[in-house]
């Protein structure tokens, strides 16, 4: 638990002596959302209001450790240029005392609310508690105090609120995990945000099909799209089937039907959003225009994590590129947002067999590959991708071990599209049936190269990146 003077005081003298190291580490995105300083993880508090995305976080400005959480703020016009603000919520009260971790945001009454898990340990345990806060068109926020304790039947891990009005009543969803260690997701009813109606399991281990699937399931997040009720959460302790579930922890989704009336959801199978390393905790929200937008967290709280060189510069993560979610064929799309296209500079296209394309100088840029695409992209042997008719397998060489890992995708490639920035990469399948996304570190002291290897004629088109 924080003192509110005292934290302020170590965050600033925190900010003025990281800036210029974090400002001109050679690994910092030049356009994807990252900290000023510190630990960035989950996306919160999505919601697009009065013309302004509002994008919380989880932040510990004062460490690269996970530990004592904040949220932070950002707000944008455009999805491009993103502003910082203060910390919108720290813990400071008994009920938030071990951090104010992640949930969700709604406008009531054209202001918008905040609802959030306030972390309380002690020794030997824990607990939860759902809480309200509303943001002041000034940036300030007001804490309205808990609203929900964590239900009987349930550990101490009920936690990643996220509200949605239907019909007249607020209804939330909660990661959570039973007495019997199984990940559930959890629903409350309310018509007033504050008092609140535990409507019971919405889904999890034991329900629809689902046997044992893992211990914990984390950042719920329910919407509807084109008629379909879809429920996102991240299953913590899968085990890994062949390509599948390859790294520690997963994100998903599963498309549905939600009936209301009966308090029933029925789903179909479990379908993995990001294919990449790095991709976790993703969070969604609809804007003034109709588009449901997801952003994620380019990042995974596992063996990695404290090896990323970026923190002896005194800052860890970023977030990915916002993408627009459509549905297709049972199966999610994601694209990038077209706002990202302001970004495009010196277009270039080639059309030329693989191997005869020159060796491009680009740390920052886009590249969209169509054609025969039988070949491999070469990331300054640090990060390969290879494509042939059934398969896209992305390689990378691991930071911690320096030994080479891949992912893959199975099925038929028509393009591809690819976003770097500095060390990360986001590479969407087919108009975005697929994606992969992760972050890399190539050697700062070495020229960084993309070449192409292969026999057949493919069509590039490629641009710089920047503001």
């Amino acid at each position: 638990m924080y003192k509110k003077e005292e934290f302020y005081q170590n965050l600033i003298t925190k900010l003025l002596n990281n800036s210029c190291t974090v400002g001109a580490d050679y690994y910092r995105p030049q356009w994807h959302v990252s900290a000023p300083t510190g630990l960035l993880n989950d996306p919160n508090g999505l919601i697009h209001h009065k013309g302004n995305y509002h994008l919380f976080y989880q932040w510990n400005p004062l460490s690269c450790r996970h530990g004592m959480k904040v949220w932070g703020h950002m707000t944008s016009n455009d999805l491009v240029s993103w502003n910082h603000y203060f910390p919108a919520l720290i813990p400071e009260e008994e009920y938030e005392s071990h951090g104010c971790y992640s949930g969700s945001a709604i406008v009531v009454n054209d202001q918008v609310t905040l609802f959030y898990t306030g972390n309380v340990k002690f020794k030997g345990g824990r607990t939860s508690y759902q809480c309200l806060a509303t943001l002041k068109d000034d940036g300030d926020v007001q804490k309205l105090g808990p609203v929900i304790s964590a239900p009987n039947g349930y550990t101490g891990h009920v936690r990643d609120p996220k509200v949605w009005l239907h019909e007249g009543y607020f209804y939330v969803v909660l990661g959570a995990q039973d007495i019997y260690k199984q990940g559930k997701v959890i629903w409350y009813r309310s018509n007033d945000l504050t008092n609140w109606q535990f409507l019971g399991e919405l889904a999890g281990s034991g329900h629809n099909g689902f046997g044992k699937f893992g211990y914990m399931w984390e950042c719920p997040d329910l919407f509807n799209l084109e008629g379909k009720d879809i429920l996102l959460f991240c299953p913590q302790g899968l085990e890994k089937e062949n390509e599948h579930f390859a790294n520690l922890f997963q994100a998903g989704y599963v498309i549905g039907a939600l009936n209301y009336h009966t308090k029933s959801y029925q789903h179909g199978a479990f379908q993995e959003f990001d294919l990449g390393f790095d991709f976790y905790a993703p969070q969604t929200m609809e804007d003034e225009y109709g588009r449901r937008i997801l952003i994620g967290w380019m990042g995974l709280p596992d063996e990695n994590e404290s090896y990323h060189p970026t923190i002896k510069n005194g800052w860890v993560h970023q977030m990915t590129c916002p993408r627009v979610l459509t549905l297709k064929n049972n199966k999610l799309y994601q694209q990038p947002v077209k706002e990202l296209e302001v970004l495009r500079k010196n277009e270039t296209k080639i059309i030329s067999i693989a191997n005869d394309i020159p060796s491009l100088q680009l740390r920052c840029a886009e590249m969209i590959v169509e054609g025969g695409i039988n070949c491999q992209i070469n990331l300054s042997d640090i990060v390969l991708i290879h494509v042939d008719n059934t398969e896209v397998t992305l390689k990378r060489k691991n930071w911690r071990t320096n030994l080479w890992e891949s992912r893959s995708w199975q099925g038929s490639i028509e393009i591809l599209q690819i976003l770097l920035d500095h060390s990360s990469i986001e590479l969407f399948i087919n108009n975005g049936e697929a994606v992969m996304s992760s972050r890399f570190f190539s050697p700062c002291n070495e020229s960084f190269y993309i070449t192409f290897e292969g026999s057949e004629v493919i069509h590039l088109t490629y641009w710089e990146l920047s503001y």
